[in-house]
This record gives structure tokens, sequence and C-alpha cells, in this order.
């Protein structure tokens, strides 16, 4: 994948966390999804006064993909978040435990390995889905 492919949909998902709706944790978090056709999905934090009931900017743009008729196959995500105004001026964002595997969902229904770029103050940390959750539970699972 190529540094300017990283960079732009590294620029989405800031944009993405423009659209938070954070007024809870007052943290923005932005992701875009990269899909094998070119396009991109992206999904910001919805906070629910039932914190519990929140949903992360991952699931947010997984849901969009898996509502579609065309889901596509993922190639790359990144991740970035912070204050509002200000995604990718802290400290690194990656997805949580739960967006690993939500993630996971979409990635094993296309085969791939997505790379996982995430964004903060020091850079961009770059790695593949199966390095952040090693022995993934998911659709091959239940075949």
């Amino acid at each position: 994948m190529t540094e300017s492919k990283r960079d732009a949909l590294i620029a989405a998902a800031r944009e993405a966390a423009a659209g938070a709706y954070a007024p809870y944790s007052n943290f923005h978090v932005g992701a875009a999804l990269l899909m094998a056709d070119g396009s991109v999905v992206t999904g910001a934090n919805v906070e629910n006064a039932s914190y519990g009931l929140a949903l992360c900017a991952e699931t947010v743009a997984v849901a969009k993909i898996l509502s579609t008729v065309e889901q596509g196959t993922l190639e790359a995500v990144a991740v970035t978040g912070g204050a509002p105004g200000a995604p990718g001026k802290g400290p690194t964002v990656t997805p949580c435990g739960r967006c690993r595997q939500i993630l996971n969902e979409v990635a094993q229904l296309g085969r791939t390995d997505p790379v996982i770029w995430c964004d903060g103050q020091d850079g961009v940390l770059e790695m593949r889905l199966s390095e952040l959750l090693p022995y993934a539970f998911g659709p091959a699972n239940l075949d």
C-alpha cells in the first residue's frame, strides 16, 4: 500500500472524527475503511447517556458495509482520535477489543488481513489485523 493511500485514508478518518457525537467523553474518534474497489467507508463514535450503548467509529463504519448489498473486501483501516477538532494530535489510538473483533468479521468474509493504520501525535503505527487480534474467532470457526 502506498504512502499516499495511507495518508488519504488517515485524512478521511480525521474528517470522520469531526462528526462524532461524544458529549460524555469529549473524545472524538474517526475510522476510515478502504475497500478493494477503492471506496472508502467512514464512521465516527456515537455515545449514549447509557454508556454501554455507545458505538465506536469502527463499528459504525462496519455497520455501513454490512448493511449494503455490495459488501466488498476490506483492504485497510485508519483510526484516529482525540479532543474535538484535534484528531491525531494526542496519543496513538488503536481499535478497542470489540472493534478488533468487528473488523475481523469483515476481513474474514473477504478473506483478507487488512493493514491497520493507527494515527497519533508520535506518527502512524502500522500493523496487520492479525497482529492486533491473534487467534481471532470469526465466521470460519463456525463452518
